[in-house]
């Protein structure tokens, strides 16, 4: 019996050490699972990737993309046009030019390497004045070549030493300092081939489709004119009205010195901010989720020079030190500033006149006086004299 109820005691302390190390075994496991949670949820925290977010909707302004360093030169910023070249608008705004291209043909096949191109153009006078060197006129561009101005539509456009297969020529009227007309027909364009077909330089056509025009050149003033022109682009309202349609949005990145921001807008843009001396300038044409549209021509990257100060007459224009009444002739081929009209001269003061006294004409005539001498013949009758002009200043 002793033997039992010693055994009995065993089993108690057996089990009251079992369940206490049990209930210290239970809260090491929780303690641990817990370091385990909270370490993983940090790391969760650090290196999760960011949900992606959806494309933000366009804007009408510009926006910079975000930069991991911060550019050393000044920010490139929109301001207003030049107040000329608003005043200048109103004289040419009444203008639908229609451009077509008359030769070559479209998908021409030519086997000479020198190739003649000529043009109309409707409802625009295309003209250089030869006082200013400028004028409404066509902008061609061959591939992706920077453009060729045409002033004069009596003579073709002659393009030599054109390497062998596919070339694509686009021209559209442009008014004198040089921003595109964008009304529907101003634009026109021909691919052809020289000896035969290779697809190279030829814009898919079901595609939207970016012209690069300006900035190209040389500048001597500020600002600076962004411009392109568009073609099988939709319209923003178009493209918005339904996420599930098939019509994508669009939008336009420009890089200038690696300064990039986006915007949605058809239309020219002044900027500032230009450093003197060499300048990239590239421009794209962008989904709605900001992947470049793969299509010919559709990124384009020009080298423009900005010297300031320049004197020709397209800086003085954009500074404002061309008058008005001069600059009108740029947009008429048969304007002619009006003479000025001299100013009547001022007279000179003159010495008052004396006052002159006239006598009366009716004075009596003065009567011989008798003598006692032989009669002498009367005295004639004496005439008055006239009256002294008076003097009067000149007008």
């Amino acid at each position: 019996m002793a033997g039992c109820g010693t055994m009995q005691g065993w089993q108690h302390v057996a089990r009251t050490g079992l369940n206490a190390a049990w209930r210290t075994i239970t809260w090491a496991t929780v303690l641990i699972v817990a370091m385990v949670i909270v370490g993983c949820s940090d790391r969760a925290v650090a290196t999760a990737p960011a949900a992606r977010q959806p494309a933000p909707p366009p804007t009408t302004v510009l926006t910079p993309e975000p930069s991991a360093t911060k550019p050393a030169a000044p920010p490139i910023v929109e301001v207003s046009p030049p107040q000329a070249i608003q005043a200048l608008q109103t004289y040419l705004e009444g203008y639908q030019p229609q451009v077509t291209i008359l030769s070559p043909k479209p998908d021409e096949v030519l086997t000479d390497d020198t190739v003649t191109v000529r043009f109309q153009v409707k409802d625009l006078p295309i003209f250089q004045d030869e006082v200013l060197g400028m004028g409404p006129h066509l902008e061609v561009i061959l591939d992706n070549q920077p453009y060729t101005m045409v002033y004069d539509l009596s003579q073709p456009l002659v393009l030599k030493d054109l390497d062998a297969g596919s070339h694509t020529i686009r021209a559209f009227a442009s008014r004198p300092w040089h921003e595109s007309f964008k009304n529907e027909g101003a634009y026109a364009q021909v691919t052809f081939h020289i000896g035969a077909k290779t697809g190279t330089n030829t814009p898919d056509p079901k595609l939207p489709l970016l012209t690069y025009s300006r900035p190209t050149g040389s500048y001597g003033a500020e600002p600076i004119m962004l411009d392109f022109y568009l073609t099988n682009a939709p319209l923003h309202m178009v493209a918005q009205t339904s996420p599930e349609d098939d019509i994508p949005d669009w939008r336009i990145r420009a890089t200038i010195n690696g300064q990039s921001f986006v915007f949605d807008r058809w239309q020219p843009i002044y900027l500032k901010g230009f450093q003197p001396g060499k300048n990239w300038v590239k421009l794209e044409f962008l989904d709605e989720n900001g992947e470049p549209v793969q299509n010919q021509f559709n990124t384009t990257a020009r080298l423009i020079t900005y010297e300031p100060n320049g004197m020709d007459s397209f800086s003085k224009l954009i500074r404002g030190d061309l008058p008005l009444v001069e600059a009108r002739r740029i947009t008429d081929p048969n304007y002619e500033p009006a003479s000025p009209v001299a100013a009547p001269a001022t007279p000179s003061p003159s010495a008052p006149s004396a006052p002159v006294t006239s006598l009366p004409s009716s004075a009596p005539a003065a009567q011989p006086i008798s003598t006692p001498k032989p009669a002498a013949t009367p005295a004639s009758e004496q005439t008055p004299p006239s009256p002294a002009p008076t003097i009067v200043p000149a007008p």
